[in-house]
């Protein structure tokens, strides 16, 4: 190779100013030795300070001339290497999503630095029993006790750990050197993996699938073999048997030498579906989630570029683990809103994955007994396959369900969190020894605290939310942790009468304790699953029947499986109809049917009971008729009516600032940028805004959005193209601008 080769380079600084490639000259030394995706030091800016940079492309036509040219010092060797797709998919979440093009990469690449591997050592006894036994009485005669111990041990067995002498025997590395010089013994090193899953358990066969499971295994695989690459949906109700379908696919894709990816949503379903995956296919399965040291992170990565995994199971970051030969990619319960990114880009996983796929031939799979709406509308329009799984193979049938309405309660008398219906089937459970799940869909002790004389509400002074309480008097807002106690009397008409909404998991935890006594009760919300393996501890005491009851937000509903729990109570169903969102109804539905879906997954018949003060709402009779169908028909109309996703696309676009002023200004300016360049062309698009976002303020951060509505999903990544060019003009010091396309939340 010649000295005229040049590195196109990206700057490892997170900064719109430098989000572009940098030309670099390679020099002689590094001749042939640089390649795309490699992490490289640069020279950079006026100083020529030394940065770490990304290799996206290397080329031989200078954008230069070569004297203006500065070169590449050298390459860091403690970086991963990067993938030449690696680059292409992250050039393709910030077309998409609109991102800085090191944000993407920091995303694909969450594994930012190489790591040591572990070594494992061992003591190896170099001489016979007898010359041991010599040596050690010269030890014991010299009172060189240290090295008695080791001696002693020796005499028992041939080889021991490294660890173990340091540790229990309390030796000193400086002690073993001098045995090691003595030639008595040999210190051996061995590296090995980090492996986050410790499991010892047999391996186990699959189950022999249903007519039904069979044929989506068969299809998926005929489909692959014959070199035909699509994006499937099974819809399946729950307890109908995704999970063994998934394994099968898995083991069918394993024997055509391929790896596969499996997606879940969140943390919360890992020790339960790693348990299965591990039983079917050993040591070759591992796991990517936010709990994992670095030092974990980094094997997994390596194993899984070497080819010595065939599974990976995780949340949304797993999609990103470097397969060479991907086969396959699986994401259950698709629905989940988990699997949209919060943080620029704010990708989406079921359309990365379908690009991923595409880019490495691979077959991708949804699953859900609540598909999402976007899921659904593309299976109906033909875009996807759509299987349907319409028989419970755990056993039973469906759980019925109890619609109690909280008016009537009130009416009656009733003031407790659990409705009359609930209490009785409660003490019915427990004097069965039957497990009883109660779901509530709001985290923290209780909700706002307001004055029953004036309304006044206790908000927190750099946000623009209201307080939660908390145990002991304490008022936390949970967006900025700001804490404060809870006064005597009203701040605005000093009354007395300041109380708090109770609908928390720890006020439900102390009614049971007092409604039942002797009842055992574990709680799983935020506060409890904070600490690494909490999740696993709290669901393994639950299915070791340690628990009588197990009260907990979202994460309680999802996907687990206790063949004991008989009893699924939804306390308050309706708080999340009142999300100023368009998805409201889509998730109450998402959420109480698989709320229901976990009683009477056993053999024993179970049954669930949904609190409401809306019991006529759409979505709460069909999740209690457990209909997705009739769902679908009904909120896909308001979809259309109001040119919402997925009959449509939609952008936001959040605009933030120190100053109330400079935030309002500058949406205002990137608004009336946008309509003009919009009646320019052919665009049907229409702008929504720029309002006040839904919370105005977190963290003393004054927040403004616009929204964007088209058919073309291309127009819309045009006006975000249109609004990052007119922002590189700008010199934005205390203003940012972030992009949402098919946002999931509201600003």
């Amino acid at each position: 190779m010649t000295q005229g080769r040049y590195a196109n380079i990206i700057i490892d600084i997170s900064h719109e100013k430098v989000d572009r490639a940098f030309q670099y000259k390679i020099p002689k030394e590094l001749d042939g030795k640089i390649e795309t995706g490699m992490c490289v030091q640069i020279p950079f800016g006026a100083g020529n300070r030394l940065r770490n940079g990304y290799v996206i492309e290397v080329t031989d036509k200078a954008e230069f001339p070569d004297e203006k040219q500065k070169m590449v010092a050298g390459i860091v060797t403690s970086g991963m290497p990067v993938e030449a797709d690696a680059i292409k998919l992250a050039a393709w979440m910030k077309e998409n999503y609109g991102s800085t093009m090191i944000a993407a990469l920091k995303t694909v690449l969450p594994v930012k630095q190489a790591m040591k591997h572990k070594e494992k050592k061992k003591i190896i006894r170099l001489l016979t029993v007898e010359e041991i036994r010599c040596v050690l009485g010269e030890c014991i005669r010299k009172h060189q006790t240290a090295k008695a111990r080791v001696l002693t041990e020796l005499c028992k067995e041939p080889v021991l750990p490294y660890e173990l002498v340091i540790g229990r025997l309390h030796v000193a590395a400086a002690t073993l050197k001098s045995l090691q010089n003595q030639g008595v013994i040999s210190i051996e090193s061995e590296s090995y993996y980090r492996n986050p899953v410790k499991l010892e358990t047999a391996r186990e066969m699959g189950l022999v699938l249903s007519k039904e499971q069979a044929e989506i295994r068969d299809k998926v695989l005929l489909d692959f073999d014959q070199g035909k690459r699509k994006t499937y949906l099974i819809h399946g109700i729950t307890g109908s048997g995704k999970t063994e379908v998934y394994l099968s696919l898995i083991e069918g894709m394993i024997k055509r030498k391929k790896q596969c990816i499996m997606l879940i949503p969140e943390i919360a379903l890992t020790y339960q579906t790693l348990l299965r995956f591990y039983k079917r296919f050993g040591d070759r399965v591992s796991v990517m989630n936010s709990t994992l040291s670095a030092g974990e992170k980094f094997d997994q990565w390596e194993r899984a570029r070497k080819g010595e995994l065939d599974v990976i199971i995780g949340p949304r970051s797993a999609l990103f683990v470097p397969f060479p030969d991907l086969g396959l990619i699986i994401m259950d319960e698709e629905h989940e809103t988990s699997y949209k990114s919060e943080t620029m880009p704010r990708y989406h996983t079921r359309e990365t994955a379908q690009y991923l796929a595409e880019m490495k031939g691979a077959s991708l799979v949804l699953g859900s007994a609540t598909p999402s709406l976007e899921a659904y509308y593309r299976a109906k329009k033909g875009s996807y396959e759509l299987f349907t799984l319409d028989r419970r193979l755990t056993g039973g049938s469906l759980a019925p369900v109890f619609i109690v309405d909280l008016r009537q309660e009130l009416k009656s008398g009733n003031r407790s969190i659990f409705s009359r219906k609930l209490q009785e089937l409660m003490e019915e459970r427990l004097q069965k020894k039957e497990q009883i799940m109660l779901f509530l869909n709001r985290r923290g002790y209780a909700g706002f605290v307001s004055c029953r004389a004036c309304g006044y509400v206790m908000k927190c002074p750099h946000c623009d939310v209201s307080l939660s309480q908390h145990m002991g008097g304490k008022m936390v807002c949970h967006y900025c942790g700001y804490e404060t106690r809870q006064p005597k009397k009203c701040p605005s008409c000093s009354s007395p009468y300041l109380s708090g909404f109770k609908a928390g998991t720890q006020q439900i935890e102390q009614q049971l304790y007092k409604q039942f006594p002797g009842i055992r009760v574990l709680r799983m919300d935020g506060d409890t699953t904070r600490t690494k393996d909490s999740y696993q501890k709290i669901l393994s005491a639950f299915a070791e029947g340690e628990a009588d009851v197990l009260v907990g937000t979202q994460m309680i509903v999802k996907g687990h499986d206790f063949p004991n729990v008989t009893l699924v109570g939804v306390l308050a169903a309706d708080l999340s109809l009142n999300d100023n969102d368009y998805r409201a109804g889509e998730r109450t539905f998402q959420l109480l049917t698989q709320a229901a879906g976990r009683a009477g997954r056993g053999r024993k018949p179970g049954v669930a009971v949904i609190q409401t003060y809306r019991p006529d709402h759409y979505s709460i009779v069909k999740a209690a008729n457990q209909n997705y169908e009739e769902f679908y028909e009904e909120e896909i109309l308001y979809r259309e009516l109001g040119s919402y996703p997925p009959a449509a696309h939609m952008m936001a676009v959040l605009i933030t600032a120190s100053r109330e002023e400079r935030g309002e200004k500058l949406s205002e300016q990137l608004a009336a940028l946008t309509k003009d360049f919009l009646k320019e062309g052919k665009n049907k698009v229409s702008v929504i805004g720029p309002a006040k976002a839904s919370i105005g303020k977190i963290n003393d951060i004054y927040r403004f959005v616009i929204y964007y509505k088209a058919f073309d999903y291309g127009q819309l990544t045009s006006v975000k193209d249109k609004i990052e060019q007119y922002l590189q003009s700008l010199a934005l010091k205390e203003e940012n601008v972030q992009f949402d396309f098919e946002p999931t939340d509201s600003f």
